[in-house]
């Protein structure tokens, strides 16, 4: 009966840039790979569109056409508190600014180029083992996998059943972006802290800035659970988010939006699946470097996995290769970043810390340093 079921060397849950680019890494080494997402290319994302100069060079190893697309090169960071203080740092290594409605249909179409079966309107609903082989239960039918990963975002169907470790902490905060045409500086990414919130404004391609902003549900429920409100009330307190905020041409009807965010720690492997992206956690927002990560992951997850599936490595040391590899690269990123986070987003400290950083810019490159990869992958 299984004979009749599909096989692949690797299936993965969740079509974003990590699981993409595995599918593209593996697809082009030759092994057959199953990519399960549950939307349709291209479409739009709730994320701060900005990716650092360390993905570069893999991408373009990939094959992406990243030159051609002539994107708006950042190298500079602009911040600013509620009350109004503000300084210019320069950001290095800087990056380029990216929306993911590009990236990822990109991404997707490099997959497929390479041999990947790229399923759309496919939601996982059950993944186990069965002999050492992965079940895969989708919309779209059951396939098989000699390995299994997953690059989904925020809580999933599958963490519920899994009981991540993630899940014991409650997810705060919600995720609002736009699109709009904006008149600022194409080399510039904005950090504007307001009351328990941040918002990044950042260039991305064809002439269009990302305004996308974090806060906490509570902040959202004391404005009636209103956008326009937390925007004009809260928001806009901050007089250099309250004038780009009415200067801004938005090309949305209305924002999107993403309930339920959280940035607890999550396990990287959950029944022998491996986690990768914002599945294995999501590295706070106000760092600027997600979708990085996410790219990053994938590539160190590329060359365990196809050393599995040559016979190299067991699965075992496939697994703890892998746990080593992403907390070796990882875990002090995601530490630095859930720390920044929470001391900018305590009440009244904002202004206080973006007064005390303003005299010292070593120590703010420092922080920045902490957050985002020096070194291409």
């Amino acid at each position: 009966m299984n004979e009749k079921i599909p096989y692949y060397d690797c299936a993965i849950v969740g079509g974003g840039p990590a699981g993409l680019s595995l599918a593209a890494w593996l697809g082009k080494r030759g092994f057959r790979v199953v990519l399960f997402e549950k939307n349709s290319y291209p479409f739009h994302k709730v994320c701060g569109e900005y990716l650092s100069l360390e993905s570069m060079e893999s991408l373009l190893e990939l094959g992406m056409p990243l030159e051609s697309w002539e994107l708006p090169r950042i190298n500079t960071l602009f911040m600013s508190s509620p009350g109004g203080t503000a300084f210019t740092r320069p950001l290095k290594p800087g990056g380029v600014g990216l929306s993911r409605y590009r990236l990822d249909q990109a991404l997707a179409a490099r997959a497929k180029a390479n041999g990947a079966h790229v399923l759309e309107q496919a939601k996982v609903g059950a993944v186990f083992q069965e002999n050492e082989i992965f079940k895969l239960e989708s919309s779209r039918g059951v396939v098989r996998a000699g390995v299994c990963c997953a690059s989904f975002g925020r809580h999933a169907n599958l963490d519920v059943k899994w009981k991540r470790e993630g899940l014991k902490k409650p997810p705060n905060f919600i995720g609002v972006k736009y699109h709009v045409q904006l008149e600022r500086p194409q080399d510039t990414i904005e950090l504007h802290y307001f009351k328990n919130g941040y918002c990044g404004i950042s260039p991305v391609e064809d002439g269009k800035h990302c305004i996308c902003y974090l806060t906490t549900e509570k902040n959202l429920r004391e404005q009636g659970n209103d956008i326009l409100c937390l925007e004009e009330r809260v928001l806009s307190e901050n007089p250099f988010l309250r004038k780009a905020l009415k200067e801004a041409v938005r090309l949305y009807k209305r924002p999107l939006t993403v309930s339920h965010v959280g940035f607890s720690r999550k396990s990287l492997i959950e029944d022998h699946v491996l986690m990768l992206g914002d599945a294995a956690g999501m590295i706070a927002p106000l760092c600027g470097n997600g979708m990085s990560m996410a790219l990053h992951s994938s590539k160190l997850a590329a060359d365990l996995v196809a050393q599995h599936l040559e016979g190299s490595i067991s699965r075992d040391s496939l697994e703890k290769a892998y746990q080593g590899s992403w907390q070796s690269h990882f875990a002090s990123r995601m530490r630095s970043g859930r720390l920044i986070q929470d001391l900018f987003l305590r009440p009244a400290a904002a202004n206080v810390l973006v007064k005390a950083l303003r005299p010292f810019p070593a120590l703010i490159d420092y922080m920045v340093r902490q957050t985002h990869g020096q070194q291409p992958f």
